[in-house]
């Protein structure tokens, strides 16, 4: 090809040159504006951020003329780049993109087409550029394609802004793409614009376009309450955001969970609402653990029941119903009667079972409408609702009564155990919770008081005898430690020599600034709230003590006697707690005897004589007390290792006026001494009863008839004055 290099100018100095050759063939006014039209087009050409150029289609784009933007663009001057005179262009041009560079200009020249191109190259300080090629073909007068002619331009800048712009739209598609939480767009009319695949997991669905063909609107398809979404919008239309929502949504198979959501308003530019946008979280698990501590607070673990904690807000609503209808509503306290004994000998793993079971017979004897509570160890409620009488209620203590007492088989064994009852009435026996759970609870204690195994009712009456018996037990708490208690001590007689052969001591309370309080009003209760053994404890201790005081003053031993409750012969740590106090009272384990109700021993009499082995083999002596009325076993009497029968002084204290007790007398005494057992007879009061009892061989007495129980300071008179 043929080029006619004068059509050309090769730099911004060749053009002026040219320029002024031409101007001078025509007249002076026409040559000066052509002259400043060529003074006005090199200024733009100078003034350009980027390069103009001619370049030939040779093997190295040959530059036959470039701008002065040449040396911004490449670091190099004009005169440099022109026939190729230092470096060609095509040099210049990254060698990854000089190919594809070179194949698309001749595409778009044989498509006789404009090109616009953007490559990098290598600026003369090192650093690589990005430019853009706009560019087009340049033909001869008779058509034929000659050169190129164009412009390049720095877009490096532009170019990294791109990058940068792509960089975080792949790092926040890949967040999108890979997040846990669901992340969506919506309408304000609840269609979905755009959502990642962790929002269609969530929601059960294999993948975003198959929740697209399953979710056309959300307030219809996914709300379990389509009411939500209508909350929803509301909350974004009052504060352009929503915080924490929560809700029970469907997932794709049915199934129910819980969400929380997090969204605000998009907005354009003239604040026009576009969609929502915002995260989705699947709170089911969270909601699951919230569920099951607020069950565990609010009911019974090992039952199901509900707890204490419900008690008073399921009563209260039973009060406004029945304030609303004109009834009546029952609170039944119950207490299984026999719950400890079985679950002190059994385990605990079979009285669990049988608190179930109770539990179960308690649900299926009750209507819907009532509410079975467990407070807590073998103690439960029942609230009855809707009650019209108290024949009513009658009929439901009776039936479970009568549930209560079928056996129950547990690891092969039938137990059965009985229960009691106590019932107060609202709006008669309390007008608030407190008062009727209160008065429930006393009448249950009553209950117990007759025999177990029956209900009462409250009444006016029951209350201050039992409010009597909770100021009992609430004073007992502190009259160990405020000295409240004090020992009496009654002398025993021996039959043989007339003179006395032992003390029993007994238990008095004074508290202070008041009169004696009796053992029959507080050992009972003592007995039944456990304080019994502080108190045996403290009993111990003190008596021993001052049959080794007795021992210094007189010369001689003088032998002491407790009574052992059966609560306290039921300690584990019985037989060493007695060892310990010997041991510290040094007190001879000979001149200690302990008196051991005839009644305990039916309950567990194997038990009972090991126990009993244990306290004998410390040296101490035994007896049974109140002999006669307990029942007792002759086949297990004959192995308990005692020393002494005690006659119970209801078969002395009758001995005028029932000839028949003159029988059961002489047989206890040839019991006795048909084992070995001396026998001591309780309640002497008169001349006749001591003679008689002396003519058939009784050893020892006690009673009013040799001395009242006793004071400390006037036993020592007692004792010194040789009776």
């Amino acid at each position: 090809m043929k080029l006619s290099l004068d059509k050309f100018l090769f730099s911004d100095s060749a053009m002026k040159m040219h320029s002024s050759s031409i101007t001078k063939s025509f007249s002076p006014g026409l040559s000066k504006l052509l002259q400043d039209r060529e003074r006005m087009l090199g200024m733009l050409i100078s003034n350009l951020k980027g390069m103009m150029y001619c370049c030939l289609l040779d093997e190295n784009w040959t530059m036959v003329f470039v701008s002065e933007g040449c040396i911004g663009l490449t670091g190099y001057n004009a005169e440099d780049l022109l026939f190729n005179h230092r470096i060609s262009y095509e040099a210049l041009t990254l060698q990854d993109d000089r190919a594809w560079v070179r194949d698309s200009i001749k595409e778009a020249l044989g498509s006789n087409e404009k090109f616009d191109l953007e490559y990098r190259i290598r600026h003369a300080d090192g650093n690589i550029r990005w430019v853009q090629e706009s560019g087009s073909p340049l033909f001869n007068e008779n058509g034929e394609l000659e050169a190129l002619e164009g412009f390049i331009q720095d877009v490096t800048c532009r170019k990294q802004s791109e990058q940068q712009a792509q960089e975080a739209e792949q790092r926040y598609r890949s967040i999108f793409e890979n997040a846990i939480e669901g992340i969506y767009q919506t309408t304000p009319s609840g269609q979905y614009l755009d959502f990642n695949p962790a929002l269609a997991r969530i929601y059960g669905y294999d993948s975003t376009q198959d929740l697209v063909l399953g979710i056309s609107d959300i307030q219809k398809q996914l709300y379990v309450d389509p009411n939500k979404r209508a909350e929803f919008t509301e909350l974004m239309k009052v504060h352009g955001q929503v915080l924490n929502f929560e809700a029970q949504v469907y997932r794709k198979n049915g199934e129910v969970i819980w969400i929380t959501e997090n969204s605000h308003e998009v907005l354009d530019t003239d604040g026009k609402l576009l969609f929502y946008e915002g995260t989705v979280e699947d709170i089911s698990e969270r909601k699951s653990y919230e569920y099951q501590l607020e069950y565990q607070a609010t009911h019974d673990i090992l039952t199901g029941l509900p707890n204490r904690t419900l008690l008073t807000d399921r009563l209260e609503q039973c009060m406004s119903f029945a304030d609303r209808y004109g009834r009546i509503v029952a609170v039944a306290f119950i207490d299984l009667d026999q719950f400890k004994i079985i679950n002190d000998s059994m385990g605990h793993h079979v009285g669990d079972e049988l608190l179930v079971s109770m539990a179960g017979r308690l649900l299926d004897n009750v209507r819907k409408s009532d509410t079975v509570v467990r407070l807590g160890g073998d103690e439960f409620v029942l609230l009855l609702t809707s009650m019209q009488s108290l024949d009513d209620i009658t009929q439901s203590m009776q039936r479970i009564l009568a549930a209560v007492m079928d056996p129950c088989v547990i690891d092969g064994y039938d137990f059965v155990i009985s229960c009691s009852i106590g019932v107060g009435i609202y709006p008669h026996d309390g007008s608030n919770p407190g008062t009727l759970f209160k008065n429930a609870d006393l009448a249950m204690y009553k209950a117990k008081q007759l025999g177990r195994n029956n209900f009462q009712f409250y009444s006016s009456k029951l209350n201050e005898v039992l409010t009597e018996r909770v100021e009992i037990e609430y004073r007992l708490r502190s009259a160990i430690t405020n000295e409240e208690f004090l020992l009496h001590y009654q002398p025993k007689m021996d039959f043989a020599t007339g003179k006395a052969c032992g003390i029993e001591a007994l238990i008095r309370w004074q508290p202070t600034g008041e009169e004696i309080i009796s053992p029959m009003s507080f050992i009972p209760v003592a007995e039944e709230t456990g304080q019994i053994e502080e108190i045996g404890h403290w009993v111990l201790i003190n008596a021993c003590r001052k049959a080794r005081d007795l021992h210094k003053l007189l010369g001689y031993p003088i032998p002491v006697a407790i009574n052992v409750s059966p609560r306290q012969f039921r300690q584990f740590d019985l037989v060493e707690m007695v060892a310990s106090v010997l041991k510290s009272t040094e007190l001879d384990p000979q001149f200690l005897e302990l008196e051991i109700t005839e009644s305990y021993l039916i309950h567990d009499p194997k038990n009972f004589i090991k126990t009993l082995h244990n306290l004998k083999a410390l040296g101490i002596m035994l007896s049974i007390d109140d002999f006669g009325t307990g029942y007792s076993s002759m086949a297990y009497l004959k192995d308990f290792p005692v020393d002494r029968l005690k006659i119970d002084k209801i078969f002395v204290g009758n001995l005028e006026t029932e000839p028949t007790n003159i029988g059961i007398l002489n047989a206890i005494v040839a019991l006795g001494h048909g084992l070995g057992l001396k026998v001591v007879a309780e309640g002497v009061e008169t001349a006749y009863q001591c003679a008689f009892l002396h003519a058939i061989g009784c050893d020892e007495l006690q009673g009013y008839y040799f001395s009242r129980p006793l004071s400390a300071e006037a036993l020592g008179e007692f004792l010194t004055n040789g009776k």
